[in-house]
């Protein structure tokens, strides 16, 4: 395994059928871990070690985010946003994955320091192609921070 191959997939979606369908999908163009969030303060936390995360004293850091932006109470605009503006979560690539084609979302979230914008396909096979483009072109093509891939209460 590839050094840093430990660093999951944090994938924040709060729609199960969606969730089921892109894990399905995720398992097969990759063997990296998905760490699953149903909202965004769930999302927070665990990237903070704050509430039912706080115990954890020591967990591979996720080598990218999925984000769904259509999430209930903190929405993926304001994950997007604490992300982005935390020195020590920033560099972690954020990829927003959603149903919404708005040109002003679009805009917002690369406004907010978003890595990538997809639209979810609606069709499984568009969707695969697009899962295994993306995971091929973070996890192959691209070099990512490897200097720190877990991190303690202690660190933040």
């Amino acid at each position: 395994m590839a050094k840093g191959a430990t660093q999951g997939i944090l994938l924040v979606e709060d729609n199960n059928e969606d969730y089921v369908v892109t894990q399905h999908i995720l398992r097969r163009v990759t063997n990296r871990p998905i760490i699953h969030c149903i909202d965004g303060e769930s999302a927070l936390d665990y990237l903070s070690r704050c509430g039912v995360h706080a115990e954890v004293q020591h967990t591979p850091r996720p080598a990218l985010i999925l984000l769904d932006l259509n999430l209930p109470a903190t929405d993926g605009y304001e994950v997007l946003r604490q992300i982005k503006q935390d020195a020590r979560l920033r560099t972690i690539p954020v990829v927003v994955l959603t149903t919404s084609a708005n040109p002003h979302d679009v805009e917002l979230c690369y406004r907010y320091g978003a890595n990538s914008y997809i639209v979810k396909p609606v069709d499984f096979e568009r969707l695969r192609r697009s899962l295994e483009l993306l995971t091929a072109y973070w996890f192959d093509v691209v070099t990512l921070l490897e200097g720190k891939t877990s991190w303690h209460i202690r660190d933040l």
